[in-house]
C-alpha cells in the first residue's frame, strides 16, 4: 500500500487531530487540520525541486492533497466499522443537543454546565450527512440522543430524513419524557420505532429532588400514551444508595399491568456527580432484593449485543433488565459507537478520545477521506473501557470498600472509610486522562531477582538479570515459553503525614475529600497503568486488584496495602508496588496543603505467590 494514513491525537480530551497524508517514501504532504479546518503549507518534497528553482506554478496542473489522496489512498479496512477485536458496530448514538430541561443530580451540577455556541453544534444537514455516512458503512440502528433530543424544534423532520435513509432498520429516542404526550404520536408517523423514558422514581415529590424539576405526571402519561401507540418503552431507572433503592420492587411492580422494559442502570460516578462511588447499588444486590419478594425472578434470552441482562416475574406484561455498566461489563459484544452534538466521535463512552468529523466537513474533507477517519477512529477502540477500566475499576473499588481484604491474613486486617460528598481525584484523573500507548494483550512478565528473606526455587537462573541482554542491553523479557499459572502478589506503604493531618483525615475534614477512598481508587487504577510507567514491563491482564488504606492514629501515618491477581505466564509484583506507590502519592498530593513535611517510606514487596518462586517476608 503506497499511502498511509497517520492520526495524531492531542493530549486534550477532544477533538485535536492533525492528518498528514504521506505518498511513497520520500514525499510528505499536510493536508488539513481537522480541529480547525485550515489547510496547512506544503512541506518541501525530499526528491523534487529545491526551493528557488523554476516551476511550473499553474494550478490546473498541480493536484490538491485532497485529489491526490481520493486516487491512493485505501480505506484503513475493508469494513471501517470493525475493530481490531472484531467487533462490528450495527448501532450509531447522535446527541442532537447538549441542552437539557431537567438537572438531574447524577447527570449535572444544579446550576447546569457551560453550553458550547450554536456554531459549533452539527447543523440538521451535517446530522443527516454523517448518518448516511454511517448506514452505508453497516450502521442498521440509530438512537437520537441528548441532552434532551426533543428541546430540538426540528426533531420530528430529523426524525423523517434520518428514517428514509434505505437500509437503516430502526430509529429510536432517548428522552425525560416531559413532552412526550405532545411529540409522540408526530414523531410515530415520521418514522419513529422505539423510545426509552429516563425515570428514576415513582414518587412525584422524589422526581423534584432528583431532576430539580417538575414533571412527574407528564412523564406517567407519555409513558401510557406510548403503551397506547403500540411501543413497547424502555423505563431507564439510575439506582443510587440510600436515594431511591427502596423503590426496586415498587418498579418491578410497575411492569404488572405495563407492557414496559424497566431497566437498572448501575450509577455512574463522575466529575459531574462529584464521583460519589458510595451510591453505587451493584446488579447483584438489586436482584437479590427483587429474588426476596419474588421468588420466580426469572432470566430471559438476550441477544448477542445486547447490553440489559432481562429478566420478568411470570405473569406480569412487562419486564425488568439489569445494565451492569459498572461491576460485570459487557465490552465484548460492544457494537455501539457515539456522534456528539459538536460532531466528534467517541468510540467508547468511558473514552476521551475524540475526532471531530465537524471539523472535517467543515474543512472540505472528501467522503472517501471522512470514512477513512472514522475507520481510524474505530480501529483505535480499546479491547475494554477505553483502555482504563474506569468503571469497572470504580465498582470494585465501591464494593471492596466495605470489606476486610486480606481475610486469610487476620494481623494485616484494616477498616476503611467510606467516600463522601466532594470526592475529588487529582492523581486518579490525570491517569485517566493518560492515553494507553499499547492494546491489551495476554503477554507476561516474569520475576527476575533475588529473594531478600525466605525464598523457594526450582530453578539456578534467578541470580541472572533477565531484563539486559548478553551484550548488557536492556531488552523486554520473552515469556511464551513459561506455563500459565495462577500468580498473586501483595505490597506494602507507608505515608507519615503528622499528628495535624492525621486528625483532619480521621475527622475527613479535607478540602480535597476523602483521602482514604481516594488513594484507594487511585492505587487500583495505577496497578493497572503499570506497563506505562515502567518501560520494560508487559501489559498483564488482571483479575483482582485490591487495595486498602488505613489511618494509624498512633504512628500519625496512613498504611497502605495492596494485592494483586492474575492467571498467566508471570507475577504480578511491579503491579502490587505500583499500586501501593500510587496510592501513596495520593495521599501526598491531597494533603501537601496542609503541609509538605511528608514522608513516604517503607514501599516494599510483602509477598509473592505462583511460578517457580514464592517470596515471604518474614
Amino acid at each position: 500500500m503506497n499511502s498511509i494514513i497517520k492520526f495524531v491525537s492531542s493530549a486534550k480530551n477532544s477533538a485535536a487531530i492533525k492528518t498528514s497524508y504521506y505518498t511513497g517514501l520520500n514525499t510528505c504532504l499536510n493536508y488539513t487540520s481537522i480541529t480547525t479546518g485550515v489547510v496547512e503549507p506544503k512541506r518541501q518534497p525530499l526528491d523534487e525541486t529545491p526551493v528557488g528553482a523554476k516551476t511550473n506554478t499553474a494550478r490546473a496542473a498541480t493536484p490538491s492533497p485532497v485529489q491526490r489522496e481520493a486516487k491512493s489512498v485505501k480505506p484503513i479496512s475493508i469494513q471501517p466499522l470493525t475493530d481490531t477485536f472484531g467487533r462490528h458496530h450495527t448501532y450509531l448514538r447522535i446527541s442532537l443537543t447538549e441542552r437539557c430541561n431537567l438537572r438531574c443530580q447524577y447527570c449535572m451540577p444544579a446550576e447546569g454546565v457551560q453550553l458550547q455556541p450554536k456554531s459549533n453544534l452539527l447543523t440538521t444537514d451535517e446530522i443527516f450527512y454523517l448518518a448516511r455516512i454511517f448506514v452505508e458503512q453497516g450502521v442498521r440502528k440509530i438512537r437520537l440522543t441528548g441532552g434532551e433530543p426533543t428541546v430540538r424544534r426540528d426533531i420530528v423532520d430529523i426524525i423523517a430524513k434520518i428514517k428514509s435513509i434505505p437500509r437503516l432498520e430502526n430509529v429510536g429516542i432517548t428522552t425525560n419524557g416531559l413532552v412526550l404526550t405532545r411529540l409522540l404520536l408526530p414523531m410515530q408517523r415520521a418514522g419513529l420505532d422505539a423510545v426509552n423514558i429516563s425515570l428514576d422514581t415513582l414518587r412525584p415529590k422524589r422526581f423534584e429532588e432528583i431532576t430539580r424539576r417538575k414533571g412527574w405526571e407528564r412523564v406517567i402519561a407519555g409513558i401510557d400514551l406510548a403503551i397506547q401507540l403500540g411501543f413497547k418503552p424502555k423505563l431507564n431507572c439510575v439506582l443510587m444508595r440510600n436515594f431511591n433503592d427502596d423503590e426496586i420492587c415498587d418498579f418491578v411492580e410497575f411492569t404488572k399491568d405495563r407492557a414496559v422494559d424497566v431497566r437498572f442502570i448501575e450509577y455512574m460516578p463522575f466529575t459531574g456527580n462529584k464521583w460519589q462511588t458510595d451510591r453505587l447499588v451493584s446488579y447483584k444486590e438489586t436482584l437479590q432484593i427483587i429474588q426476596k419478594r419474588w421468588s420466580n425472578f426469572q432470566p430471559l434470552p438476550n441477544g448477542p449485543n445486547d447490553t440489559s441482562k432481562a429478566y420478568s416475574v411470570p405473569g406480569f406484561e412487562g419486564q425488568v433488565g439489569f445494565i451492569t455498566s459498572m461491576t460485570e461489563h459487557f465490552c465484548g459484544t460492544c457494537n455501539r459507537l457515539r456522534l456528539t452534538a459538536d460532531g466528534n466521535i467517541k468510540v467508547c463512552l468511558f473514552g476521551n478520545k475524540e475526532f471531530s468529523l465537524r471539523d472535517a466537513i467543515r474543512g472540505n474533507c472528501s467522503e472517501k477521506d471522512l470514512i477513512a477517519l472514522i475507520g481510524a477512529a474505530v480501529s483505535r477502540k480499546k479491547k475494554q473501557h477505553a483502555g482504563n477500566r474506569l468503571h469497572h475499576d470504580i465498582g470494585e473499588a465501591q464494593i471492596y470498600n466495605k470489606y476486610k481484604i486480606f481475610e486469610n491474613q487476620p494481623h494485616q486486617r484494616i477498616i476503611s472509610q467510606n467516600g463522601h460528598n466532594g470526592i475529588s481525584l487529582p492523581v486518579f484523573t490525570s491517569l485517566i486522562s493518560t492515553q494507553s500507548a499499547t492494546k491489551y494483550c495476554a503477554q507476561k512478565r516474569r520475576f527476575g531477582t533475588t529473594n531478600s528473606n525466605s525464598c523457594t526455587t526450582n530453578s539456578n537462573s534467578g541470580n541472572n538479570l533477565t531484563h539486559v541482554d548478553k551484550s548488557g542491553k536492556a531488552q523486554m523479557v520473552d515469556v511464551t515459553k513459561k506455563q500459565s499459572s495462577q500468580r498473586e502478589a501483595e505490597a506494602r506503604a507507608t505515608v507519615v503525614v503528622g499528628s495535624a493531618i492525621t486528625e483532619l483525615i480521621h475527622k475527613n475534614t479535607m478540602i480535597k475529600g476523602d483521602v482514604l477512598s481516594v488513594a484507594q481508587l487511585a492505587g487500583i487504577m495505577g496497578a493497572k497503568r503499570t506497563s506505562e510507567l515502567i518501560p520494560l514491563c508487559h501489559n498483564i491482564t488482571l483479575t483482582s486488584v485490591k487495595v486498602e488504606a488505613k489511618l494509624n492514629l498512633q504512628t500519625n501515618s496512613v498504611e497502605i496495602y495492596g494485592r494483586v491477581k492474575c492467571t498467566g505466564q508471570t507475577g504480578v509484583e511491579m503491579e502490587a508496588l505500583t499500586a501501593v506507590t500510587l496510592a501513596a502519592l495520593t495521599v501526598y498530593d491531597m494533603c501537601k496543603a496542609i503541609s509538605h513535611d511528608i514522608t513516604i517510606t517503607d514501599v516494599k514487596l510483602w509477598g509473592k505467590r505462583g511460578g517457580k518462586r514464592t517470596f515471604e517476608r518474614s
